[in-house]
C-alpha cells in the first residue's frame, strides 16, 4: 500500500441497518466505498425483543472479507447505537442475546431505582439523562429477575466492545460507549462505584475503560484465516456512533451546535468537561464522552424513528410507502394543525405510530390528524420544534448563543426535516456529511495510525471532502407562534 494512501475499514451499526464502509485517505481527502450493507434486524422470542448477535457477526465477517478483496485495509473500527450489551460468562461465552433497549424488561423500572438511589444523586454522578432504557436500569431489570445471568457473568460488554471482542477474544470497555451508561463517573471518566454499590450490581462485570483511538486487540489468527485476510489491529474508535458523528462535524466555530439526525435526533454541542447543574438535570440534559475526553452535552431525541416505524408498520398492513412517499404527503399538508412531545414515552415501542400520534393528539385536546399526510407532518413539525426547545434549552445552561445548525448524518437526506429545523430555529442550517458517523470513525483510526495529525485536520479533510448544503429559515414569525402552541401542548 502507497505510503500516501491509507484505508481503513469501518463498520457502522444503526437500529434498523449495518454497513461496511473502505474509507481511503489520499491527496488530502476521504473516500468511501460501501463494501457491504445489511439489514439489522431485532427478533422477538416468547416476549423478549432480542439482536441477532450472530447474524451480525457473521455480517461483520463478510464485510472484512469483501473490503479485503477490493483493496486492503490497516485497521478495522466499530461504532455501533449506545445502552445494550451482551454478557460474557466466565469460560468467555455469551450467555444470551443482548436485548434491544426497546423491549419492555425496563417498563416501570425508575421507582425501584429511585428506592436505591435518587434521580438527583445519580444526575449529579453521571450527567446522563434518566431514561428507562439506560445500562444501568436494565442491569438492574437482570439483576431483579433473578435469572441468576449476573452472577454467572465474567464481563457486561457494550455493542462495540461485544462486536470487538468477537474479532479479537479481548474484553475492554471503550470510554465513549461506557458514558451512555448512567453508570460512569461525569468527572473522573471511570466506573461510578457510587451508582453500582447503590444498584447492587457486581462490580467485577465492568472491564477497564480504553480511550478512543487505542487498540482494541488485534484480529485473531483464527479468524484471520478463516476469512483469509491479513491479521491488522482492531481500533476502538468512539464506539457509540453519537461520538462518531461528533468527530466529524464539519466546523469551523469555537462554540458549534450539532444534530445527528438518524433513527435517534442527537441535539448537542461540545465542551471541555461536563455541564451537570440543577438546570441541566432539569432539562434532563445528558454529557456523554467523545474523541479527546471532549463532553458532549446533548438531548436524546427521538428521531426518524417516527418515519421508520410507520413505514414498517404500514408494510405489515399491506401498504407499501416509500420515505419519499411520507414526506410527500407530510409536505402537501396543512400547517401547524397539531404537535406531539417526540420524547413521551409511548412512542418509543414498535407499533402503531399513525394511531398513537392520534391518541396523543386526543388525550391533549387537539385536532386529530385523519389522513396519513396529517400525521406526517404532525411528526415532521414536532420534531423541528423539539430541536428549537433543545437549542434554547442548551443556550440557557451553557449560557453561549448559536448562530447555526450543522445536521449530520444518514437522516439529512431528509431536506424536508432540514428545512423545517431551520425554520423552527430561526437559524441557518448547514446540512453534512451524509456519512458523518463514517467519517468519525475512519478518522480515529487514521489519527490512531498517524496518518492524521489530530481532529483539527481530521475536521479540515472532511471539509475538503464534503458538499455542504444550506438552508435558512423562512415565514419565522409564523412559525415562533406556533412554537408557542407547541409549548403549550407540552403542558398537558
Amino acid at each position: 500500500m502507497a505510503s500516501d494512501k491509507r484505508s481503513v475499514l469501518v463498520f457502522d451499526f444503526g437500529a434498523s441497518s449495518g454497513r461496511a464502509m473502505l474509507c481511503t485517505l489520499e491527496n488530502g481527502k476521504i473516500s468511501m466505498n460501501e463494501v457491504h450493507r445489511f439489514s439489522n434486524d431485532p427478533v422477538m422470542v416468547h416476549g423478549t425483543f432480542y439482536w441477532d448477535i450472530l447474524r451480525l457477526f457473521h455480517e461483520i465477517k463478510q464485510g472484512i472479507v469483501k473490503a479485503n478483496n477490493a483493496a486492503g485495509f490497516e485497521s478495522i473500527g466499530i461504532d455501533t447505537w449506545g445502552v445494550d450489551f451482551g454478557l460474557i460468562g466466565t469460560g468467555g461465552e455469551l450467555l444470551e442475546n443482548p436485548v434491544n433497549y426497546r423491549d419492555k424488561r425496563t417498563s416501570g423500572i425508575l421507582p425501584k431505582v429511585f428506592e436505591m438511589i435518587s434521580a438527583d444523586e445519580l444526575y449529579s454522578a453521571t450527567g446522563i439523562e434518566i431514561m428507562e432504557i439506560n445500562t444501568a436500569f436494565q442491569l438492574l431489570a437482570v439483576k431483579l429477575s433473578e435469572s441468576g445471568l449476573l452472577d454467572r457473568t465474567q464481563k457486561m460488554l457494550l455493542m462495540p466492545d461485544l462486536f470487538n471482542y468477537l474479532l479479537t477474544g479481548e474484553m475492554h470497555s471503550e470510554l465513549s460507549i461506557a458514558s451512555t451508561t448512567s453508570l460512569l463517573d461525569a468527572e473522573s471518566k471511570e466506573w461510578s462505584d457510587k451508582v453500582i454499590n447503590a444498584l447492587g450490581l457486581p462490580r467485577n462485570i465492568f472491564a477497564d475503560i480504553i480511550q478512543p483511538g487505542e487498540k482494541a486487540g488485534m484480529l485473531t489468527k483464527e479468524l484471520a484465516e478463516e476469512l483469509c485476510v491479513p491479521v491488522c489491529p482492531v481500533t476502538a474508535v468512539c464506539g457509540h456512533d453519537t461520538q462518531c458523528a461528533a468527530a466529524a462535524v464539519p466546523s469551523e466555530e469555537e462554540n458549534t451546535i450539532f444534530i445527528s439526525c438518524g433513527t435517534w435526533s442527537l441535539f448537542g454541542t461540545e465542551t471541555d468537561k461536563a455541564v451537570v447543574t440543577p438546570l441541566s438535570a432539569g432539562y434532563n440534559i445528558t454529557n456523554e464522552t467523545g474523541y479527546g475526553k471532549k463532553t458532549t452535552f446533548l438531548k436524546n431525541i427521538i428521531g426518524l424513528w417516527f418515519v421508520q416505524e410507520t413505514r414498517r408498520f404500514l408494510a405489515k398492513q399491506g401498504q407499501e410507502y416509500s420515505f419519499a412517499d411520507l414526506e410527500k404527503l407530510a409536505r402537501e399538508s396543512e400547517l401547524f394543525r397539531c404537535f406531539i412531545d417526540p420524547s413521551a414515552p409511548e412512542f418509543v415501542p414498535p407499533g402503531d405510530i399513525p394511531e398513537r400520534v392520534r391518541e396523543y393528539c386526543r388525550r391533549t385536546g387537539q385536532y386529530v390528524p385523519e389522513t396519513l399526510g396529517e400525521v406526517m407532518r404532525c411528526i415532521y413539525e414536532s420534531l423541528a420544534m423539539k430541536y428549537r426547545q433543545s437549542l434554547e434549552e442548551i443556550s440557557e445552561c451553557t449560557g453561549l448563543s448559536y448562530d447555526r445548525i450543522y445536521m449530520v448524518g444518514g437522516g439529512i437526506k431528509d431536506t424536508f426535516l432540514c428545512g423545517l429545523a431551520a425554520c423552527a430555529c430561526g437559524c441557518t442550517v448547514s446540512a453534512g456529511p451524509v456519512e458523518a458517523t463514517a467519517y468519525g470513525n475512519a478518522a480515529i483510526q487514521l489519527i490512531s495510525l498517524g496518518a492524521v495529525s489530530g481532529i483539527d485536520e481530521a475536521r479540515r479533510i472532511i471539509r475538503n471532502s464534503e458538499n455542504i448544503r444550506l438552508f435558512a429559515p423562512e415565514n419565522t414569525g409564523e412559525w415562533d407562534k406556533a412554537y408557542e402552541a407547541y409549548k403549550g401542548v407540552l403542558g398537558k
